[in-house]
C-alpha cells in the first residue's frame, strides 16, 4: 500500500510592506480633498507657514490638486489668500513683538536665518529694493517667514509689503495650479508615481533658501 506524501505546509504570506512616511501623508492629506475640511487645512497651513511654521504649504497645495485637478485655482487662491494674511501676522510679530526677549529667543532658536546680523543685513536690503525683497521671498524658495517678520522689524511701508506678498505668493500658488490645470493627467501620473521624488525636491528647495539666506545675512 503506497502512502501519499503529506501535502506541504503552505507557505505563510508575507506581510505586507509598510509604506513610507511621505505616501502615508499623501494619502491622508489626499482624503481631505474629498470632505468640507480640505480648504481649511491648507488655509491653516498656509498661514502659519508664513510666520513660524517650517513646512512649505507647496507640498499640500501639491497633493490637493493631484486629487482633483478641477479645484486647482480654488486651491491657490485660498493658499494665496491665507499665506498674505500669515505675512501680516508675521509682519506684526517684527513689529510690536519684536522687542520681548522670548520673542527674539523664539526665532533665534527655531526658524533658520534669523539672527542679529540677517536684521541688519536685511534691513539694508529693504532700504536699497524694498518691493523687490519682499517679491523674491514671496515667489522663491527663500523663506518668506524670516522676511515678513524681519519687515516689521525694520518698519518699511505696510501697504506695500502686502502688495508685493500678495503679488508673490499668488504667482506661484497660481503657477502650481495652472500646471494642473494645463497638463492635468500626465502631471498628475508623474507626481504620484515620483512623489517621494517631488516632495524632496520641495523640501530641498526650501532648505537650498534657508542657506541661501544664512550667505546672504
Amino acid at each position: 500500500m503506497t502512502i501519499a506524501p503529506a501535502p506541504a505546509a503552505p507557505t505563510a504570506t508575507p506581510p505586507p510592506r509598510r509604506r513610507g512616511l511621505l505616501r502615508r501623508l499623501y494619502d491622508w492629506v489626499l482624503h481631505w480633498a474629498d470632505t468640507p475640511y480640505a480648504i481649511p487645512a491648507l488655509f491653516v497651513l498656509s498661514f502659519a507657514e508664513s510666520s513660524f511654521f517650517p513646512i512649505p504649504p507647496d507640498v499640500l497645495l501639491i497633493a490637493l490638486c493631484i486629487g482633483e485637478v478641477g479645484r486647482s485655482y480654488r486651491f491657490a487662491f485660498w493658499c494665496s489668500v491665507a499665506s498674505v494674511l500669515g505675512g501680516i501676522a508675521g509682519y506684526g510679530v517684527g513689529m510690536f513683538l519684536w522687542d520681548i526677549a522670548a520673542v527674539q529667543q523664539f526665532f533665534y532658536t527655531w526658524i533658520p536665518g534669523v539672527n542679529e546680523r540677517s536684521v541688519a543685513r536685511v534691513a539694508g536690503l529693504y532700504e536699497q529694493y524694498n518691493f523687490w525683497v519682499v517679491f523674491v521671498a514671496a515667489f522663491t524658495p527663500i523663506p518668506y517667514k524670516v522676511i515678513t517678520i524681519l519687515a516689521g522689524v525694520c518698519a518699511i511701508d505696510f501697504p506695500m509689503f502686502v502688495i508685493a506678498s500678495a503679488v508673490g505668493r499668488a504667482a506661484r500658488f497660481y503657477l502650481v495650479a495652472w500646471l494642473f490645470r494645463t497638463y492635468g493627467p500626465p502631471i498628475k501620473v508623474f507626481i504620484e508615481k515620483r512623489f517621494a521624488l517631488v516632495t524632496t525636491a520641495v523640501a530641498a528647495a526650501a532648505v537650498l533658501g534657508f542657506v541661501a539666506l544664512k550667505y546672504v545675512g
